[in-house]
């Protein structure tokens, strides 16, 4: 809906992935497939968290958290993206777009603050196990989460009041299925050139900052079993390994898309896709393939169900 310069933008055209209709049932099958296995699989680590007290330690209480945070993701961009799929609406008003890029960047940082306090407590349990009880008691796993929320709560406050001091009067397509900052402020009135170097050192600099934390931390617990080779140790590592696999997941798309100003090359729709989709689906089949714990207790949840 293009408008003189006088005027405001009331809504954006979402072009989606693909023109061409069978590309758009073949996206919506997958985007369909992947949504349900995203659900499923994440209230199924959940649930079996919630009901094994033997999955009562804080690494399960924070795999827990992380599939909420999964699931809230996923909702924020693929219910719609499925609509405009299927039914070609791509309008979406311009207050809906704005509260998409809120919770986008809301739960996204969250996740990234949480993955972080995941590699904490596994550097703890390694590291300094017989601090651990101490350290990662259940009260101060409930503040670390807290603090997770209210970190990614203030990021996305920022990023958000940023893009509503911006005019849009102009161009309202976005090449992508959702809403997201750098795909939005190239369709600003004005000259955006300080408002992009601050959004990407705010959600560029969260996503470098903690991915470098997380090597650090992974490093340092390499380092450590191999000081000392024991079957617990390479249990750890084990577990270890599926952080890092998850961490690499998410964390590589989201530096490569917001750790430059928007203006630079648009940000790839499939790249998007890759944390906004592929890696909460990858999540619980990472976490609970590399934990035996995990495996267990969701056959005993089986049994218990089959019995009703």
């Amino acid at each position: 809906m293009a408008q003189d310069n006088s005027s405001q933008v009331t809504e954006f055209i979402l072009l989606g992935l693909s023109d061409r209709r069978e590309l758009q049932l073949l996206f919506f099958t997958l985007f369909l497939l992947a949504y349900t296995m995203v659900l499923l699989g994440n209230l199924l680590i959940i649930v079996t968290v919630r009901t094994d007290p033997k999955l009562s330690s804080p690494m399960y209480f924070l795999l827990c958290n992380l599939s909420f945070i999964d699931i809230c993701c996923t909702s924020v961009t693929a219910p719609r993206a499925l609509v405009a799929l299927l039914s070609g609406h791509k309008a979406i008003a311009f207050e809906d777009c704005m509260a998409q890029l809120f919770f986008l960047h809301f739960v996204g940082s969250s996740e990234m603050f949480l993955l972080t306090v995941m590699a904490f407590d596994r550097y703890t349990a390694i590291c300094r196990p017989l601090h651990y009880t101490a350290i990662m008691a259940r009260r101060a796993c409930w503040a670390l989460v807290a603090a997770c929320w209210a970190g990614g709560f203030i990021h996305s406050f920022v990023q958000t009041v940023l893009m509503l001091q911006l005019p849009f009067c102009g161009p309202n397509t976005i090449h992508s299925y959702f809403c997201d900052v750098p795909l939005i402020i190239r369709l600003a009135c004005t000259d955006t050139t300080l408002t992009e170097w601050l959004m990407a050192s705010n959600s560029g600099l969260i996503s470098l900052g903690c991915f470098l934390v997380l090597v650090a931390s992974y490093a340092l617990i390499l380092a450590k079993v191999r000081a000392r080779v024991s079957q617990g140790n390479w249990k750890a590592l084990s577990t270890c390994a599926s952080h890092v696999m998850a961490i690499t997941l998410f964390f590589m798309p989201c530096i490569f898309t917001y750790l430059r100003p928007a203006g630079t090359l648009p940000p790839s729709k499939y790249v998007c896709a890759i944390y906004t989709i592929l890696s909460p689906m990858m999540n619980p089949l990472i976490y609970t393939l590399r934990s035996s714990d995990v495996k267990e207790s969701m056959w005993r949840l089986w049994k218990r169900c089959r019995t009703f």
